[in-house]
């Protein structure tokens, strides 16, 4: 019994290929025999065709002039910008402290001050924030391959909140910072900026908008627990 509907089902498959192939060669005669009476029908097949074509052809060509424009802006930016930070690199660290002042005042910051010197207490510039909170400021003008160590974070965290009073505490650097230094700030609610995220300061980015990313690709701030 198994044979039998074996072969059942075998021939039922070719009958049924048999029918779909007859049914497409009916088709095609039909399309045919309708071209051949009525050739504009295949005229307008070939003008949609051609049109489609030349449609998707511009879309495309369009898209990759705008990756292509995409890309060189970007490009055209980042050189820009890495020409910017050499001139900020060749800058002297009082020079680069008034400059950081400066950033403050244009993004909307008040009673901007610098008192970085001798006896500064790790506060290089005290200010305003627009909204009026107490900002304090420490600047490390260091060579690109430095990375801030943990004793200048240790000093900061040490006099910002206590001594300065600050509620919000920004440390801002040309280099990067070192894994303790930068583990020091995320506990200890201070906002640092690396060399990064200061280019992007720099290339016009307001300073609020940056408070909360304490440093590119570097972890989120977190709030310090009031029990300590």
């Amino acid at each position: 019994m198994p044979k039998k509907k074996g072969r059942r089902t075998k021939a039922g498959r070719q009958r049924e290929f048999r029918q779909r192939a007859s049914l497409a060669a009916l088709a095609l005669a039909a399309a045919l025999l309708m071209l051949w009476q009525a050739p504009w029908v295949l005229l307008i097949c070939l003008v949609v065709g051609s049109g489609g074509a030349v449609c998707w052809f511009l879309w495309n060509a369009h898209r990759r002039e705008l990756a292509g424009d995409r890309v060189w802006r970007e490009e055209d930016r980042r050189v820009e910008l890495e020409r910017s930070m050499t001139a900020i690199d060749a800058m002297t660290w009082q020079d680069f402290e008034y400059y950081v002042a400066e950033l403050c005042r244009r993004d909307g910051c008040t009673d901007v001050s610098v008192v970085g010197g001798t006896g500064d207490l790790a506060a290089d510039i005290v200010g305003r924030m627009p909204d009026g909170r107490r900002l304090v400021v420490q600047v490390k003008h260091y060579a690109p391959h430095r990375k801030v160590p943990s004793g200048d974070m240790q000093k900061f965290i040490g006099m910002a909140f206590k001594e300065h009073h600050a509620d919000v505490a920004l440390f801002v650097a040309t280099c990067t910072f070192g894994k303790a230094a930068r583990d020091l700030a995320l506990r200890h609610n201070v906002t640092a900026l690396n060399r990064n995220l200061f280019g992007s300061w720099n290339a016009g980015a307001r300073l609020e908008s940056l408070l909360p990313l304490s440093g590119t690709g570097e972890g989120l701030p977190r709030r310090r627990d009031p029990r300590k």
